[in-house]
């Protein structure tokens, strides 16, 4: 949903500085950045543009159009912001929209972001019982720790299949041959962060 916090999110777990702001629609485009995981593994994380409730017609076409990667993707994190009253009714319409979008069907997490600006027991209550969701506070580098665990633990099969395929040599040949010449891993001019640098609270 729009203003959940998804551009600070990405900024947080990237090291990037997207444009994030507090009012609806501060993301227009989609932006991508690149998260590296231990024993070399690393995922592509894009910000969309977020949704509202009863889109409109035109902009529902636009909407799909910016989504048309998305369809690709292998999880999809759906950011709340938790400090919002009409949280449940924004999930609701969001996953509505994945639905029309067909989109409904790919893996996600529901982040519950802002946390911060809710009790503590509020926010235990928002993902007891859910095996699917946690809760963050963009800002909070620390508060990520359960989400990437939980991003890990995903894409964990994906990884696996990954290493399996007949390309896995020569793309990890590539990999070693681009450190060599110290080319850096970038992308649309984003930062590359390691988990153990975020953990460790670097850039």
């Amino acid at each position: 949903y729009t203003n959940a916090g998804k551009s600070t999110l990405l900024n947080t777990l990237t090291g990037s500085d997207t444009i994030a702001e507090d009012k609806l629609f501060a993301t227009l485009d989609t932006r991508s950045r690149r998260l590296r995981f231990p024993e070399e593994r690393e995922v592509i994380i894009t910000d969309t543009v977020g949704f509202i409730r009863e889109l409109p017609k035109d902009l529902f076409a636009a909407f799909r159009a910016t989504f048309e990667e998305t369809a690709d993707a292998d999880l999809l994190l759906h950011v709340v912001d938790a400090s919002d009253p009409a949280r449940d009714q924004h999930i609701t319409t969001t996953e509505e929209l994945l639905g029309e979008l067909g989109l409904a069907s790919i893996p996600r997490i529901v982040v519950f972001n802002k946390v911060d600006l809710i009790e503590p027991g509020e926010a235990r209550r928002l993902v007891l019982g859910r095996h699917d969701a946690v809760t963050t506070s963009a800002r909070d580098r620390e508060s990520t720790r359960a989400l990437l665990a939980m991003i890990a633990s995903r894409l964990q099969e994906r990884w696996e299949q990954a290493s399996l395929s007949p390309h896995a040599h020569a793309a990890e040949e590539a990999a070693d041959e681009e450190k060599n010449v110290g080319a850096p891993i970038d992308a649309d001019n984003g930062s590359l962060t390691t988990l153990e640098e975020m953990m460790a609270g670097k850039r």
